[in-house]
């Protein structure tokens, strides 16, 4: 049986990993690369899940790097469907490090990143609403549904642009 209804809280897809140094650069912290390519795979495995259908990524609509991840560090990554549109969603990841040794953790980075649903023919396919029920979850919601509104406008500006090059 499938939820008709499925909440916020129910799309969370959590994963772990470790900086290894094949991750990081000359001072000894992840290259943001790395970084965005881990976020990019935990939210489109998230984004799968709720549309229970394959995802593309369309856009990264925001991220912020807010403290470095280093060589050694475990780097955790939450996501969670903050906002669908007919055959849209966006993701919200937001990625900790923690430190081993000191056990000392921090918020790394938040991002969103939006994603269509493809049906088997690689066209878009309808995907299920998200319900949000925290005043938190109504926030993000919103706040997702109005910066769609500008990258909706900002995509339709770069392909009127692309087509008098």
């Amino acid at each position: 049986m499938t939820n008709k209804n499925p909440k916020v809280s129910s799309t969370l897809v959590e994963t772990n990993e470790i900086v290894l140094p094949s991750h990081t650069n000359a001072i000894g912290t992840i290259f943001g690369g790395v970084l965005m390519s881990w976020i990019d795979m935990i939210a489109a495995i998230c984004a799968q899940r709720h549309a229970k259908t394959v995802v593309v990524t369309a856009s990264v609509d925001a991220l912020h790097f807010l403290a470095p991840a280093r060589l050694g560090d475990v780097v955790t990554l939450r996501a969670r469907v903050i906002y669908t549109g007919k055959t849209s969603l966006v993701v919200r990841v937001d990625a900790h490090t923690e430190n081993v040794r000191s056990a000392n953790r921090s918020h790394c980075v938040t991002a969103d990143l939006s994603f269509v649903a493809l049906d088997s023919n690689s066209k878009p396919t309808p995907v299920p609403a998200v319900h949000p029920e925290t005043s938190r979850e109504l926030k993000d919601f919103d706040e997702a549904a109005s910066r769609r509104k500008i990258l909706l406008s900002q995509l339709k500006a770069l392909k009127s642009d692309t087509k008098n090059d």
